[in-house]
């Protein structure tokens, strides 16, 4: 394993923060991960795309694995050779903007119908 630079987290600071900000996301290979599960391949390319816009405006770039039905977003800072503070602040800006569910705020947007027609993501009970 590649030796982490000053502003890299250990993993047991990781693991503790993942655990409290960030439940859904996990720790492995050096990296955090989230999966999100979508209804097909149209919810598919609405989170990469998301994820991609979040990305840019914060000008710190995740790995992204997909397929039909699901999307992995992966996060490490390449410059510390590790996980940083950077890497949590945008996995708590996509977890917030993907994992959004409108009908679940008291804020007359009724979210997206339950129809399975419409369904594109696949949210966490």
């Amino acid at each position: 394993m590649t030796e982490r630079r000053e502003g890299a987290l250990d993993d047991a600071t990781v693991e503790a923060r993942l655990k409290a900000e960030l439940p859904a996301w996990r720790l492995e290979d050096g990296w955090i991960r989230r999966t999100y599960k979508t209804a097909g391949w149209k919810g598919t390319l609405m989170v990469i795309n998301t994820v991609g816009h979040l990305a840019e405006a914060a000008w710190h770039h995740p790995d992204i694995t997909a397929s039909y039905a699901w999307v992995e977003v992966r996060l490490m800072n390449h410059a510390a050779k590790g996980i940083t503070d950077k890497d949590f602040a945008l996995a708590k800006k996509i977890e917030e903007v993907v994992s959004w569910q409108p009908a679940l705020e008291d804020q007359g947007l009724e979210g997206t119908p339950t129809d399975p027609r419409f369904a594109y993501i696949k949210y966490d009970k």
